[in-house]
């Protein structure tokens, strides 16, 4: 006969539940409860910059693609200055530039996408540039804890090789998980991005 418990079972060690997307995404999840849903615009219709779309998917240990993720995006302007009071060029921030978003993946195929303008170079710490770069936090059912990643765009040759962030990453050939290829598509740049949670060609993912 089992013995009965004096203390409430645990609850599933997840901080990303079935409902993420309801509560962080709403519309995109099917409830078309706001006029303007936060995050679905990283860029602002009027900021100057090249217009790019970004897209990719996510892949689990066995390679198969993660159908109910969310990931939140950070970035800098065209001329790599950040909306927040923090970047010493706040004040010269592209009109209307909001700088962050909130995308989900397709509950169907797995594949994320989102349009913004390629950010430029940023100030860094102790004034070293950085690359340009995206800067995403990845949520999901059974990810226990937020997972924070870059995505560099593997066309700034130049610019990566100098990059401070790239550089503390000691095993040369892993640096290549966090660029993301160009192509054109109808007349358009399109740079994809795919995240790997485990196995071959890990995702590079920092701790902050």
């Amino acid at each position: 006969m089992p013995q009965p418990l004096d203390y409430r079972k645990e609850t599933p060690s997840q901080t990303a539940g079935p409902y993420v997307h309801i509560g962080l995404a709403p519309g995109a999840a099917g409830f078309d409860i706001y006029t303007n849903e936060l995050g679905r615009d990283i860029a602002g219709p009027d900021a100057p910059g090249e217009r790019i779309r970004v897209e990719g998917l996510v892949h689990d240990g066995t390679g198969a693609p993660v159908k109910d993720v969310l990931i939140e995006v950070w970035q800098a302007d065209s001329n790599g200055i950040y909306p927040h009071p923090e970047d010493p060029r706040f004040g010269k921030v592209a009109k209307g530039f909001r700088g962050w978003g909130r995308v989900i993946t397709d509950f169907d195929t797995g594949l994320w996408s989102f349009e913004t303008i390629k950010p430029g170079p940023a100030l860094g710490r102790n004034g070293r540039m950085q690359a340009p770069h995206l800067s995403f936090w990845i949520v999901a059912r059974g990810i226990n804890l937020g997972l924070n990643t870059r995505v560099y765009f593997a066309d700034e040759e130049n610019a990566n090789l100098v990059d401070p962030v790239l550089n503390l990453i000691e095993q040369q050939h892993r640096r290549a998980t966090l660029l993301a290829s160009r192509e054109m598509r109808h007349g358009k740049p399109v740079y994809r991005f795919d995240i790997r949670l485990q196995g071959e060609n890990e995702t590079v993912f920092f701790e902050i």
